[in-house]
């Protein structure tokens, strides 16, 4: 049997480590995909990778406080200047604007659709088109 050793009068208290909490799992509420927490490129997922589709819960990233809860639409890719890839959300509700990291296991063809949308849809009439 092993003995807990005493700290001394002097000694300082060592820190405990909180075990680190798996983010929890959710079901996507535009297409019903059961979605994981964890994904590459990202800490805090909050956006389904099949539909890119988003809750507006946070105010800042992972910080869940947001009391909104709208649907939140991709309504945008943006480059970033290193060339990193984000979506641009906007709540159904309140109509805030967010960015998220695109993760790792998000849908190509998804994302490549909603970066050519603006191409498909001008808002002038191109050459030779009436």
């Amino acid at each position: 049997m092993s003995r807990t050793r005493r700290r001394g009068p002097g000694e300082p208290r060592r820190a405990r480590r909180a075990p680190e909490r798996e983010p929890p799992a959710f079901r996507c509420r535009r297409c019903g995909l059961g979605v994981g927490a964890r994904a590459s490129g990202t800490r805090h997922r909050n956006h389904c990778p099949a539909c890119l589709w988003s809750v507006h819960v946070d105010e800042r990233p992972g910080d869940r406080a947001s009391p909104c809860g709208g649907g939140m639409e991709p309504i945008a890719v943006w480059a970033r200047p290193d060339g990193e890839w984000a979506l641009v959300h906007r709540c159904g509700s309140c109509h805030a604007l967010r960015v998220n990291r695109v993760a790792g296991d998000d849908d190509a063809t998804a994302l490549l659709a909603l970066a050519a949308a603006p191409l498909a849809r001008p808002p002038f009439p191109l050459r030779g088109q009436r």
